[in-house]
């Protein structure tokens, strides 16, 4: 069996890349596939719209909030509630909404929502909740791939979307996979 080894590690941003050597396909696309789909992490899922007087509709603002970045600590509570009252004119950015836990916020505050114009009002609240990706895009932490250069070797790339860095992703997913392998072999 050959030596694993992690080298030629560049992280920038949100983007990191590395040389994965001495594992099998299969493996290194374990680790691809749960950090995509099988990562907690939090997104805004219920929204209650009490004000709306904007050009938009309610289900269109819903989905643009739904999509936020939300960042997610290593030990998270269930839910976590966001708020945001505002009145134009004004181009309402992520970083307006509000969360009632300090360690979970908007990972990125400069994503535009809604351009309001004179006297238009967005009052609303929303529950963001842990999930996966593999339930929907709005769940998922980032984007890993991998490109097979000789037997066993793998240039690994992670783009976060912001809620964890991405070295933050692969460690989570290799923790995932280790607390998988343990309930496999505790099960036979």
């Amino acid at each position: 069996m050959a030596k694993i080894s992690i080298t030629n590690v560049e992280e920038k941003g949100n983007r990191m890349s590395f040389k994965l050597k001495g594992v099998s396909v299969p493996f290194a696309n374990a680790i691809r596939r749960t950090a995509m789909g099988q990562l907690p992490v939090y997104a805004i899922d219920k929204i209650t719209v009490y004000e709306n007087n904007s050009a938009f509709f309610d289900e269109y603002i819903a989905n643009r909030v739904g999509l936020i970045p939300i960042s997610t600590p290593d030990k998270f509570e269930d839910e976590v509630l966001f708020s945001l009252n505002v009145e134009g004119p004004l181009t309402v950015l992520s970083s307006s909404l509000e969360s009632n836990n300090p360690k979970v916020g908007v990972a990125n505050g400069n994503i535009p929502l809604v351009e309001l114009g004179s006297k238009q009002v967005l009052r609303i609240e929303g529950i963001a909740k842990k999930g996966m990706g593999r339930m929907h895009a709005k769940f998922q932490a980032g984007i890993v791939s991998y490109s097979y250069e000789e037997e066993g070797e793998y240039d690994f790339i992670v783009e976060s979307f912001g809620q964890m860095s991405p070295r933050e992703i692969i460690k989570r997913s290799l923790n995932e996979l280790v607390s998988k392998t343990k309930k496999i072999a505790k099960e036979i």
